[in-house]
């Protein structure tokens, strides 16, 4: 669990990193500006939203491939402005937006889908060449069981919303400390 000062930090930083795209300038974030626990391998997704809550893009990596403080740096220039289902953040709505950072755990293969929870758990579902990821709180945010988690995540993958019971697909689960 990060601190609440681990968190602020994080937060500033993300949005630190969306404007400096605005004003045409590399951030600087030097690894001793941020403590270990903020320096060490860390998958994160950033979430941005409109002020009625709409979501305005949401880019991440699962994987723990940078430090957590960069992974949120990336995540977020992604989120504002290379999210495919959306137009780039324009600088006039960028204040009002609203900023999620999501942590990632490890993965962890799922055999049994009853251990699948709502809430705490999100869901990768692989089959072939296609895969969709869905963070823990989409799930509680619409109020799905978990089957229709199960569902909405094959959806998300471009499959069919059954696909998670047929033979070869994967299925894994993450948690994701979530914070604004």
């Amino acid at each position: 669990m990060l601190t609440p000062d681990q968190r602020r930090t994080l937060v500033e930083t993300a949005r630190q990193s969306i404007a400096a795209v605005f004003e045409s300038r590399k951030i600087e974030l030097a690894p001793s500006q941020f403590d270990p626990a903020l320096r060490r391998p860390a998958g994160a997704f950033v979430t941005l939203t409109t002020p009625q809550g709409d979501l305005r893009g949401c880019i991440g990596s699962i994987a723990a491939v940078a430090p957590l403080y960069l992974a949120v740096s990336s995540s977020a220039v992604n989120a504002a402005f290379r999210d495919p289902r959306f137009q780039p953040v324009q600088r006039s709505e960028f204040p009002a937006l609203g900023l999620e950072i999501s942590v990632m755990s490890p993965l962890e293969r799922v055999f049994d889908v009853s251990e699948i929870e709502v809430g705490r758990d999100g869901l990768i579902i692989t089959r072939d060449p296609y895969a969709g990821l869905l963070l823990p709180q989409v799930a509680t945010e619409w109020g799905w069981d978990s089957e229709t988690f199960l569902s909405q995540t094959c959806l998300k993958a471009g499959l069919p919303p059954d696909a998670w019971r047929l033979p070869g697909t994967r299925i894994e689960r993450f948690s994701a400390e979530v914070f604004r």
